[in-house]
């Protein structure tokens, strides 16, 4: 800054010829004349007077500085007073707007103006083209070629339709959202996906997956789908590894079951064995293959738990029952209880159990050695104890017995006393509750 700018008083002598070359004085302003200063208000310019600084105490260490207000009031507006964060972002109006002031449309020569959503037919979502116009999808009267989800959002809707699946085991309602989906691009992730959610699943589930496979294929997974979807299935292993120590015991066995449901061409064991020899899960599914009566055992590879049938679940706990009263092994018994997974239905175990064990120990009941009614209190006892079975399921086969007893006697003259025997054992060992 020029020193002449900061001096108080401006003459024709302090400013000279260089800065003052017509020689016309300028006018000297007294520092005593009090200084003016403009003020802005509804647009209206008016003048007012700043008055001089007043000091309470004169020499001391701290001065209290007040300024007189100035005396002409109404030029305050508290509506003009800022707020929070300086002001930055607030209306000098806000009670005049209406929210009819409604900012009109781009115009057409504005860069950013885009009448997409008026003018164009077609909603491109992908590079591949549809085959014929069957394929073609329309949203709001326009076509859309290709898948219409991304693939995570592919998913997300798949892995909620295979969850429900686990609970109604309708195949159909998963078909039905596979195709409904219209993304055929995504179909090698539906085996991958469904085999994955099973891996930490119980029997039941693996066998339902099965199934879901065969019902899949070949409409709407085709051969190159689902060779694909256990490609990348393989692929993926070790990772499924790290959180599933089984994982690849598992997928073999899967891998033989579809090549048994006709789902996957042996050829694909052989191709998948010369590109990666010594596969472990090839090695697996060829040595359950290579089994003898192979396609009988794979069908009920998943056990017990697969659900099946009433008829076949009873078949099921005859031979649980049998093998226990051979071996009386507990924990196996628990085991093949487990494997089941069909709770709801413990109540036929007590039920069945206990009329074996009445029929194993004949027509007269004695009470010498430890009998096989001894054995089968001993067993749900066991089971209720390790929570496997509930009190209240072991309480309604017993009633249930009561109701069939008269059957019973017809081959056991002595199953009144030894229903009634097994009923004290019950409620000793803890596993009984009032009906």
């Amino acid at each position: 800054m020029a020193d002449f700018l900061k001096r108080s008083e401006i003459t024709i002598e302090t400013m000279g010829k260089v800065h003052n070359p017509s020689g016309e004085g300028v006018k000297a302003v007294s520092a005593e004349v009090k200084k003016k200063t403009v003020k802005y208000t509804n647009n209206t310019t008016q003048l007012t007077e700043n008055h001089e600084t007043k000091v309470k105490e004169v020499g001391s260490a701290r001065r209290n500085i007040t300024r007189k207000k100035g005396g002409n009031e109404i030029l305050f507006d508290s509506k003009k007073k800022k707020q929070g964060g300086a002001g930055k972002g607030k209306w000098d109006d806000m009670e005049a707007y209406d929210g009819t002031d409604v900012p009109d449309a781009l115009d057409e020569n504005d860069p950013n103006f885009d009448d997409y959503a008026n003018e164009s037919k077609y909603i491109l979502s992908s590079t591949h083209g549809a085959d014929t116009e069957e394929d073609e999808i329309r949203v709001d009267d326009r076509i859309v070629y290709g898948p219409l989800f991304t693939l995570q959002e592919f998913k997300i809707r798949l892995g909620e339709a295979i969850q429900e699946y686990f609970d109604s085991a309708d195949a159909d309602e998963v078909v039905r959202t596979i195709q409904e989906m219209r993304c055929k691009e995504y179909h090698a992730e539906v085996v991958k996906k469904a085999i994955s959610l099973s891996l930490d699943k119980g029997p039941r589930e693996r066998e339902l997956i099965s199934r879901l496979l065969t019902c899949l294929h070949p409409l709407p997974l085709d051969d190159e789908d689902v060779d694909a979807g256990f490609e990348n299935l393989l692929d993926s292993l070790e990772d499924l590894s790290i959180d599933i120590p089984d994982a690849k015991v598992i997928v073999g066995s899967f891998l033989a079951r579809a090549i048994v449901d006709e789902v996957l061409p042996p050829a694909f064991i052989s191709n998948r064995n010369n590109n990666y020899p010594g596969d472990e899960v090839t090695e697996k599914a060829m040595t359950l293959l290579s089994r003898e009566h192979c396609t009988a055992r794979l069908e009920k590879i998943w056990g017990p738990g697969d659900g099946r049938p009433v008829d076949e679940l009873k078949k099921v706990i005859d031979q649980l029952i049998e093998e226990y009263l051979l071996s009386r092994e507990l924990d196996e018994a628990a085991r093949c209880v487990r494997e089941m997974n069909a709770p709801h239905f413990h109540h036929e175990l007590v039920k069945r159990g206990v009329k074996i064990a009445m029929e194993k120990d004949g027509l007269d009941h004695n009470d010498s050695g430890v009998s096989a009614l001894d054995a089968i209190a001993a067993l749900f006892s066991f089971l209720v104890k390790n929570a496997i079975v509930s009190e209240y399921q072991v309480s309604k086969g017993i009633s249930r017995l009561h109701k069939v007893l008269a059957d019973i006697k017809l081959d056991v003259p002595a199953a009144p006393a030894m229903l009634e025997e097994f009923e004290e054992m019950a409620k000793d060992g803890g596993c009984v509750v009032s009906v």
